[in-house]
């Protein structure tokens, strides 16, 4: 009790030595704080961004591996190249199941394609004398020499594999109350704005195709979308998705089962729980009938992509924390060194009482202790006070992105509508969040300081002040430790 009772004395007189100790190690208090609190929001931050991706798996087509043993130069070579790219075997919707049923895969989408011709339709294009599909000259009228296979149908399995929807290339024009309701189970379509005008179609008109057997198909327009993509195609009055019809995978792959000479084409994609199960997965496909010209392929390079500058500022504010430290920790040694010089003679005549060594090292880390403390505590509530603005503002940009790509995804759907109540809805009817779909980060904004200066904050800067306390004790421990009573009070008298 008489050291604790001794140190508490010798803080409060020397109250100028002390403020300005307390003082140094508010300002690291402050400093540190805010820094914490920035890698804090960084680290909420990535994992927003981490989870904003779904980790993906595709299959490819692997040309490289497939052309490898073939000199295509040669005639021989070409010829066996020709018949092992015929004979590859393609996979279907129900390889695609089969696949799936794997344990690290979590769930899977597709696209399925292929080509019909118009019936009660035709294809949008303007023939010209000189270049028949071009536009210039004089126009022979449209669709008068129609060409098989006019329009390309695109059946998606589900609203997360509309892809071209999701990255902004299509936009939803026009949209039927219901239509996401209704789009993936039935004869439902979305067609091109210029097919539309130039086949005179509004919303709930019916189309019917054919296949080349003469067989026909009766679809429902449930939307009409337009192509926003820049395209340079020379002297043509239509984009390339013009006679683009987009559907669901079950109407296309009920087609398909009906007649077996339509051939069509699959682009799958599985969600998998962890990237480093990519090579088991594969693995898994093979031994299922999967070709080995194919290969699978992740996101994994476009997801961390997108939190390599998040990273960057977790790495200044780190590298920061340990400058302060640094600089803080040699500091307050040197003005404890000063402080046991000073206080030579009183170690003296402790010492020559009979105080132990241990008993006076205890009683100046007791005193660096107390004001450590104090000055903690004042130094992180001044921090937590501006931690959150600083957060904030390192936030705002990323939020404003956020939002503006929410929205943007909301457009390319459909958009809102307002509703009598005055509230707004989904045009369309119900749709699933798009965050994961398309890397953008559900980020918010920090509403209350303990969000940020958080409990695990708290326990860092005190693990943090009472390092510097033992770091600046080692001036007295070791000062303690090598002088000699006698020798102080000689040297005094």
């Amino acid at each position: 009790m008489f050291i604790f009772k001794n140190a508490w004395i010798s803080i409060t007189r020397n109250k100028g030595r002390n403020i300005l100790i307390g003082a140094i190690i508010l300002v690291i208090a402050c400093a540190c704080t805010i820094t914490l609190a920035i890698n804090n929001t960084a680290s909420d931050l990535i994992d927003s961004y981490s989870n904003s991706y779904q980790k993906e798996l595709t299959l490819s087509f692997d040309r490289k591996q497939m052309m490898k043993d073939f000199d295509t130069k040669g005639e021989e070579g070409r010829e066996q190249a020709k018949e092992k790219f015929e004979n590859i075997a393609s996979y279907s919707v129900d390889d695609v199941t089969t696949f799936a049923e794997n344990d690290h895969i979590e769930s899977y989408y597709y696209t399925y394609s292929f080509s019909l011709n118009g019936n009660s339709i035709e294809k949008a294009e303007i023939e010209t004398e000189s270049q028949p599909g071009s536009f210039g000259g004089r126009p022979n009228g449209k669709g008068q020499n129609k060409n098989s296979l006019d329009f390309t149908l695109n059946g998606y399995s589900s609203i997360e594999s509309m892809s071209e929807f999701i990255n902004g290339t299509y936009t939803m024009n026009e949209i039927t109350d219901n239509a996401w309701d209704i789009a993936f189970d039935g004869n439902y379509v979305f067609i091109n704005k210029e097919l539309a005008d130039y086949n005179e179609l509004n919303l709930n008109d019916k189309i019917t195709l054919e296949d080349e057997s003469g067989n026909t198909y009766e679809f429902e327009i449930i939307g009409i979308f337009e192509d926003n993509e820049e395209e340079d195609v020379m002297m043509s009055m239509f984009s390339n998705s013009a006679n683009t019809i987009i559907t669901n995978a079950n109407a296309l792959v009920s087609i398909d089962n009906s007649n077996d000479s339509i051939k069509g084409s699959i682009n799958s994609t599985f969600i998998i729980d962890d990237y480093e199960n990519a090579e088991s997965i594969q693995s898994d496909f093979y031994e299922k009938g999967l070709d080995e010209t194919y290969v699978v392929q992740t996101n994994q390079e476009i997801a961390e992509a997108g939190v390599t500058s998040v990273k960057n500022v977790k790495s200044f504010a780190t590298t920061f924390l340990i400058i302060t430290l640094l600089i803080g920790g040699v500091v307050l040694f040197i003005l404890n060194m000063i402080n046991i010089r000073e206080r030579k003679y009183e170690i003296g005549v402790f010492r020559t009482i009979g105080i132990s060594k241990l008993k006076l090292t205890t009683q100046f880390a007791s005193e660096l202790l107390v004001v450590a403390l104090i000055a903690l505590i004042i130094g992180c509530c001044f921090g937590a006070t501006m931690s959150k603005s600083v957060s904030n503002s390192l936030l705002s940009s990323e939020i404003e992105n956020s939002i503006t790509s929410r929205n943007e995804m909301q457009n390319n759907f459909g958009g809102m509508k307002e509703r009598p109540d005055g509230n707004s809805e989904n045009r369309g009817g119900n749709m699933p969040d798009f965050n994961k779909m398309s890397g953008t980060p559900n980020i918010q904004a920090y509403d209350r300081v303990d969000a940020v200066v958080n409990v695990t904050v708290i326990l860092e800067l005190l693990v943090i002040g009472l390092s510097l306390v033992f770091v600046s004790s080692l001036a007295s421990m070791i000062s303690i430790q090598r002088f000699s009573p006698l020798t102080i009070l000689k040297e005094r008298s």
